[in-house]
């Protein structure tokens, strides 16, 4: 008989390492338990989903429990796990039953940031964290009718449902406690997501901390903030998500500073026979060489296969990442690598920046407006962190940057670097260089 590996928590990392641990050692066996109905799911789109862009939910099905099932894994949905005993090297239900677990993979994800105030129990008050949620918000939105929206929390997951629901005829009113959206971002280019945002007829009220959610007269939810009120059909809390690390803790795993499973990079845990992977552990960055947490679905999906190797028998280490992300915004591609100026003097550089204002194409054909932020530590020139902002090219620049932090590269190699040039897609120097010697000059 082969050994028993258990995956607490089945969506990209989960099911990731399920896959990959099968394919290299078939004698395993193999039980992923994953307290929701869904698994190997993707969660990023899940907005586009709500406003109907995507219309099939299976599209963001990657692999049904009957399709590992096929591949000789098991999957038991609706399973929740209460209890984990190490020594007796056994996994508990809620409903009772045990599975016998001599590898365990921690698989758990995220938990929504909800805000403690009045009402956020009531009717139409929702969190977005996986399938699940999303197919709830869909549900209710058509069973209203609904009309408006009211989103707390100017980030990733509230600007893109803006988005999303624009799309299918719903208004939205985003309250943010900053000024500006995204506040990752620079001023300037998050300027320019405010613009968007205004452009396309969302609500922003900056500067505004939600106090209260009550009944309200004109719509079922009214929204109380310092700024006033605002009713809608539905309220989302979008502030944000952190680790869960409930089950971790139980067992006594190693938490790290940044609130996350602490791995090494086999995604091996601080017990033995016990491997992390996806939202719930971390990572580490290779520009502040720290570790950290980033909840994203690339991420760990690369940790769950390499758990997987591992764990089958054939030794893989994660190197780690650089913190690259995009999301769009209406007509807007936005995305950042790297770290920025807080993050950078955190890590003990000095970090100088500049912003440089482009065109995603030779002027020639007409303009493509986009604004690029690269940081650099001004000792030695290299690369920190970069953000872009534009109607085209931002989010490739941003990949083609991320490349170069995580080569080590300096300012006065990314200002000669061999780029595709066509005119359609950049001038001759292209943003990128432009931004590049532009900084280096101020060195």
């Amino acid at each position: 008989m082969g050994k028993h590996l258990v995956i607490v928590g089945g969506g990209a990392g989960g099911g990731s390492t399920a896959a990959e641990a099968k394919r290299n050692d078939p004698s395993l066996n193999v039980t992923i338990l994953q307290k929701g109905q869904f698994v190997s799911y993707a969660s990023c789109p899940t907005p586009y989903f709500i406003g109907d862009v995507i219309k099939d939910v299976n599209k963001l099905i990657a692999r049904t429990p009957e399709k590992f099932r096929e591949g000789g894994i098991d999957v038991q949905i609706n399973a929740e796990v209460v209890n984990i005993n190490p020594k007796e090297a056994s996994v508990e239900l809620k409903d009772g039953r045990h599975f016998p677990c001599d590898i365990l993979v921690m698989a758990t994800g995220t938990s929504a940031i909800v805000p403690d105030m009045p009402g956020i129990n009531l009717p139409g008050v929702f969190s977005l964290r996986n399938l699940e949620d999303a197919i709830h918000i869909k549900t209710w939105l058509q069973e209203k009718s609904a009309k408006r929206v009211v989103i707390i929390g100017g980030g990733f997951i509230g600007l893109e449902m803006s988005e999303a629901l624009s799309a299918a005829g719903i208004k939205t009113t985003i309250i943010h406690k900053d000024p500006l959206p995204a506040n990752r971002w620079d001023t300037a280019l998050s300027s320019m997501m405010l613009e968007e945002l205004q452009a396309n007829g969302v609500e922003f009220v900056a500067n505004a901390a939600a106090q209260a959610i009550e009944d309200g007269m004109n719509a079922p939810l009214r929204v109380k903030t310092d700024k006033g009120e605002y009713e809608g059909d539905l309220v989302l809390l979008a502030i944000g998500v952190r680790p869960d690390t409930r089950l971790a803790q139980s067992i006594g795993l190693k938490v790290g500073s940044s609130g996350a499973i602490a791995v090494n990079f086999a995604q091996q845990a601080s017990l033995e026979n016990v491997y992390a992977v996806g939202d719930c552990c971390e990572s580490f960055h290779k520009v502040s060489r720290r570790w950290v947490n980033i909840p994203l679905g690339d991420i760990a999906n690369k940790q769950g296969r390499v758990a997987g190797r591992n764990i089958g028998g054939k030794p893989l280490t994660f190197e780690g990442i650089v913190g690259a992300q995009s999301f769009r915004l209406f007509n807007l591609e936005c995305a950042a690598t790297g770290l920025s100026e807080k993050e950078a003097v955190d890590a003990g550089f000095s970090p100088v920046s500049n912003i440089t204002w482009g065109s995603a194409m030779a002027p020639a054909l007409g303009m493509r407006k986009i604004g690029l932020k690269l940081t650099a530590d001004k000792s030695s020139g290299r690369l920190l962190g970069a953000q872009a902002v534009g109607v085209a090219g931002a989010v490739g620049r941003i990949n083609a940057l991320s490349v170069a932090l995580w080569a080590g590269m300096d300012l006065d190699q990314i200002g000669y670097l061999d780029l595709a040039y066509a005119p359609p897609f950049s001038p001759a120097w292209d943003i990128v260089h432009n931004a590049a010697q532009a900084l280096g000059r101020s060195l």
